[in-house]
């Protein structure tokens, strides 16, 4: 039977599983979007207020379920407002599809209206994209798509198709879906033996986790192999969650803003077994004085990663829940020693308590929001210092339950992210911690909220300020507040209300717990603006450049 290329394109995503597509309409992808008219009993669209919230939407929706996000827009501005979407989704290692539609094939390299290249401007920030030229190939070239981006380390996709394929007619067959590869495993029996004769011979051992952990679904055993070895365990900004906060071998979060726990463990230790982390230079930061005292073994599904950044002593290339199972029965268990009582000494300190006398401090707000949903509740953040300060002071216990741009550090991410968590896991109450600052960038998508009914709870720290940047200021620019302060408008609460929102304002302790039961008291979404103090600061922190152990704990 011949059906249009548009046609096939609905077919595609209904084969892979796909229920929920975020996107903006224009005129290049007009047929599709008539195709999703016709199977909207299928599909679920969610008209977002921007394709850059589609972008965020699609990428928020695969880090809450773990399947692939999928986002639509059309050519020329649309397909370029989904870039910084998808370097977020790339530099994450999120699996993602994001469908653009371009001119026809007669138009193009000729400057036509709303042509760009975006096969060309997204090749660096995409796992692969296509542009699909001939209607024969549409079918493989969209299954394949799904299978690349949700196969081995897990990335964005980018399928690029001419309007007039969009039009064209071909024979279609149902069941092209590709079966995502079974994990390449390049390590061999002889690399497992290595790693369980290091691992062995070490009596300072600690674990850094990163979000590699959460993508193979291996936090099982990760809990195992830590608890065999008494090890402590430290995640990164992207592994949070993998491993819960409240265990007796948690150290909380390593690098830049990690725990001193955390960050001495890792200086001081003899073995650091890396799982699913990519050594980033906020974890890193001086790379020549990094885990100087330890031999390090690497556990990553990406051969691309070993040695990139840090030299290590041994590796395991493959899947990290394949490599943990099978080191685990291997491995002699270790005995809590002295090893645990100096990094239970270091965790003694808690990270940033009230640096300043301010009438409600971030760590309240965590601590409330925690105590109110505990671990039934997705946080999703923007970028900046209520990022961090979600990451320090809210005690995740489950994968997947915090989710916020790490390796982009995208300021306008979060509201379109919480759309997609929300949508993905309408069982769970998804929390949004904003600051002001990120929020201006992106609450045009409280029309999207508002108009779908989305019951997320956006909590903005406002300080005033672009806080990690003023921070920044403070510490090394003598004080020399350059385009920092954000003096102006809006009112969050007076804009809430105008887009159909409750809104709310938290000044002090008392006036944030109401507003927050008030706001999880109804099953719509609001907006609480909370009064926080411009200079209070995320702490410990690692200046740039320097090693771990050299941390500003103080203000």
């Amino acid at each position: 039977m011949k059906i249009r290329g548009a046609e096939i394109v609905i077919k595609c995503l209904i084969e892979e599983g796909v229920d929920t597509v975020f996107g903006y309409p224009g005129g290049t992808i007009l047929n599709i979007y008539d195709e999703l008219y016709k199977y909207s009993k299928d599909i679920r669209h969610i008209l977002t207020a921007h394709e850059q919230g589609a972008a965020h939407a699609a990428d928020g929706y695969a880090r809450a379920s773990g399947k692939v996000g999928v986002c639509m827009a059309t050519s020329g501005p649309g397909a370029c407002n989904l870039v910084t979407g998808i370097a977020t989704a790339y530099m994450d290692s999120i699996p993602m599809v994001a469908i653009t539609c371009n001119v026809a094939v007669s138009l193009l390299g000729k400057d036509s209206f709303q042509e760009v290249d975006i096969a060309g401007v997204t090749s660096p920030i995409t796992k692969h994209n296509y542009i699909v030229k001939d209607v024969t190939t549409l079918a493989q070239t969209m299954h394949e798509a799904f299978a690349i981006a949700r196969s081995g380390r897990p990335g964005p996709v980018l399928v690029d198709i001419t309007k007039d394929v969009t039009a064209a007619e071909t024979e279609f067959s149902a069941g092209g879906r590709i079966a995502s590869p079974k994990e390449a495993i390049e390590f061999s029996a002889a690399d497992i033996e290595e790693a369980v004769k290091l691992i062995g011979e070490s009596s300072k051992p600690f674990i850094y986790a990163g979000g590699g952990v959460i993508s193979s679904d291996a936090s099982p055993e990760l809990m195992k192999l830590a608890e065999t070895l008494n090890a402590p365990v430290a995640s990164s900004l992207m592994g949070q969650g993998c491993f819960p906060l409240s265990h007796r071998l948690s150290t909380g979060m390593i690098g830049m803003h990690g725990t001193k726990a955390s960050n001495m463990s890792a200086s001081k230790c003899d073995l650091m077994i890396a799982v699913g982390a990519r050594f980033s230079d906020r974890v890193v930061s001086d790379v020549k004085r990094f885990a100087m005292n330890a031999r390090i073994l690497h556990i990553d599904i990406d051969p691309a990663e070993i040695n990139k950044t840090v030299r290590v002593y041994r590796h395991l290339v493959g899947d990290a829940k394949a490599a943990l199972a099978a080191l685990l029965p291997k491995i002699k268990p270790r005995a809590a020693d002295a090893w645990n009582e100096e990094v239970k000494e270091w965790s003694s300190h808690i990270p940033a308590a009230h640096s300043r006398q301010c009438e409600l401090h971030p760590k309240f707000i965590m601590e409330t929001i925690h105590a109110s949903l505990g671990d039934k509740a997705i946080l999703t953040t923007e970028v900046g210092q209520h990022q961090l300060w979600t990451a320090q002071f809210y005690p995740f216990s489950k994968p997947r339950t915090f989710i916020s741009s790490g390796g982009l550090g995208t300021m306008g991410y979060g509201t379109g992210a919480a759309m997609g968590a929300q949508t993905a896991k309408p069982g769970m109450r998804v929390v949004h911690i904003a600051g002001d600052g990120s929020f201006r960038m992106n609450c045009n998508e409280l029309a999207t909220i508002s108009h779908y009914n989305i019951p997320i709870v956006i909590v903005i720290m406002n300080n005033g300020v672009l806080g990690m940047v003023r921070q920044w200021q403070k510490l090394f620019y003598a004080e020399r507040y350059s385009e920092t302060t954000l003096d102006r408008p809006p009112d969050f609460v007076k804009l809430a209300d105008a887009y159909g929102v409750r809104g709310y304002r938290a000044a002090n302790e008392e006036e944030f717990k109401a507003a927050l039961k008030a706001a999880l008291a109804e099953n719509k979404p609001a907006v609480i603006d909370c009064a926080i103090d411009h200079d209070e600061k995320v702490l410990p922190m690692v200046p740039g450049g320097k090693p771990l152990d050299e941390m500003i704990l103080d203000s």
